[in-house]
């Protein structure tokens, strides 16, 4: 069996299968402090409860250095310690297994796995966007962008509109469908207002003084809610008066559902849900839209009672709290204030070079990155405060965008020195990746960054876009804080690596396997960057 680039899921279903027991034993270290001397644990209470006096077999502890796999880290040695069953991962091999040339593509790479439409309702909103509107768009753009790069297919709804300005979210680079929908849009209309008139839900609605402008009919959701079983909707979901903006609405939904694309049946399930075989609805709201998006989705099951209806699911952002506003404040003054903020905080820094005209751009790329971090880094369920009197944008803060953008610079700026040393002949060019020796890597901090980094950055992708079903009811939680979260720490440790070790030494020889060795590890570190950037549409900085 080949060797394939090495999972820390893959390598702990070995350990637990060697245990011969069905509960999981084993963790993942992560701490510099525990990596010093393991890098997996079995802890004693997990063993006690899983063998009498907490004693494993001798040939089970024998057995776990030669377990093998495609994706089964190489194992060194496994040992009985106080603290439970200790493993070390034999690293020189784990590095050329994780530094070294890539393995092919899978037969299966690049197949769909499934459809999802993320609608976000935020963006019908006739007023101006404020930044509770912002952040439930941002997060359905980071969604987006982690679907795709497990192969499933996303269609955003709604189209914006053409009639108005969308200025923040072209400065948020948030790419987002526009259009009107035309014809095929009214002739869904049109079969949708059919479908009302034969729909037992619906009533004639009087016109009267109070009755709002382009009612339709009433639709009782309550009744309809109540014989189906539904559970999770709000209990004052009663009597909906239909207008022709909610049929257009909802036709919207229907047109992206028939243009999802098409799954490949082949392609292996990266998550529970959505099924691989029909498109999945996710409504993306903050907790004010919810009651109407219940609405929406309730109506739909009506007039369309498909199985594309029925796998509708809620994913709900908490509440934005804004400090001390002086008036409510609207998405492009909140864009426009941390731009001034961040402008502010660089010529602190960089004094007058920050002032030049080809900073504007990186200006404008450290103000997006500080937004999206302030709204993703934070789990979508919980509330979100922003201080905007004070400057809370900071380009020193270990926990803001702007500071995992000085990090990404920072190797981008590594690399652009050394490429300019060799050619000017200070050092020779990086050999082929096989010609390298990766038992020249033996400063913790190398470990550490392959470890906690480089090895689970793409399981960290994979379970960032899980969408797992909910026990009951239509909410779901997802990850969507984990990149976020991920690259904060990933910056933190980087930066105390960088600012302790002198990666590019003096040009002698006998030097040379060490620094190509840290080169080549720092560039992959410098890939896992780009590519979760990516997922928050955030270019690499160059600069900074």
């Amino acid at each position: 069996m080949g060797e394939g680039r090495p999972e820390v899921a893959a390598t702990l279903r070995a350990l637990n299968g060697a245990l011969g027991r069905p509960a999981p034993l084993w963790v993942k270290e992560s701490g510099a402090r525990n990596l010093r001397h393991r890098d997996f644990l079995a802890p004693r209470a997990a063993l006690s409860a899983a063998f009498p006096g907490g004693q494993v077999p001798p040939e089970a502890v024998l057995a776990v250095p030669s377990l093998r796999g495609p994706s089964v880290l190489p194992l060194r040695v496994c040992r009985q310690t106080p603290a439970g069953l200790e493993v070390q991962v034999r690293r020189p091999e784990a590095f050329q297994r994780l530094l070294g040339p890539l393995p092919g593509p899978s037969p299966t790479a690049g197949a769909r796995t499934g459809c999802v439409v993320l609608h976000c309702p935020a963006l019908r909103s006739p007023a101006a966007l404020r930044p509770r509107h912002l952040r439930s768009v941002l997060l359905a753009d980071h969604l987006a962008q982690l679907l795709r790069a497990q192969g499933v297919g996303v269609r955003l709804v709604p189209a914006l509109s053409e009639e108005r300005s969308w200025d923040v979210l072209r400065q948020l680079r948030i790419y987002w469908p526009s259009g009107s929908g035309g014809s095929s849009l009214a002739d869904a209309v049109s079969t949708l207002k059919a479908a009302l008139g034969q729909c037992p839900c619906a009533a004639a609605c009087e016109q009267g003084p109070g009755t709002a402008e382009g009612v339709i009919c009433k639709v009782h959701l309550k009744s309809f809610v109540e014989q189906q079983g539904l559970l999770g909707y709000d209990p004052n979901l009663d009597v909906l008066l239909v207008t022709e903006g909610t049929l257009r609405s909802l036709a919207e939904l229907q047109e992206a559902v028939v243009q999802c694309p098409v799954s490949d049946s082949t392609a292996p399930r990266a998550f529970s849900f959505p099924s691989s075989s029909c498109c999945s609805i996710v409504h993306v709201v903050n907790c004010e839209e919810e009651f109407q998006a219940q609405q929406l989705d309730v109506l739909w099951r009506i007039l369309d009672p498909g199985t594309h209806t029925a796998l509708q699911k809620h994913l709900v952002c908490g509440p934005v709290k804004v400090t001390n506003p002086s008036s409510p404040i609207g998405a492009e003054q909140y864009f426009q204030l941390r731009k001034h903020q961040m402008y502010e905080a660089s010529v602190i820094k960089y004094g007058e070079l920050a002032q030049d005209e080809a900073w504007t751009e990186v200006i404008d790329t450290l103000t997006v990155a500080a937004i999206r971090f302030e709204m993703l880094s934070t789990a979508h369920r919980s509330q979100i405060t922003l201080d905007l009197e004070n400057n809370s944008i900071s380009t020193k803060g270990t926990k803001s965008g702007a500071f995992v953008m000085y990090n990404c610079a920072r190797l981008a700026t590594l690399f652009n020195t050394f490429q300019r040393a060799v050619e000017r002949g200070t050092y020779p060019p990086l050999p082929p990746v096989s010609e390298l020796n990766f038992s020249c890597l033996r400063e913790e901090g190398e470990w550490l960054l392959l470890f906690n980094y480089l090895l689970p950055f793409p399981e960290v992708l994979q379970q960032a876009a899980q969408l797992p079903p909910p026990s009951k009811g239509i909410r779901i939680t997802a990850n969507t804080e984990t990149v976020c979260k991920f690259l904060i720490q990933l910056s933190m440790d980087f930066s105390s690596y960088y600012n302790r070790v002198h990666i590019l030494g003096e040009p002698f020889p006998h030097l040379f396997d060490q620094m190509f060795a840290r080169l080549q590890l720092l560039g992959a570190l410098r890939d896992v960057f780009h590519s979760a950037l990516a997922t928050l549409h955030l270019p690499p900085l160059n600069q900074i």
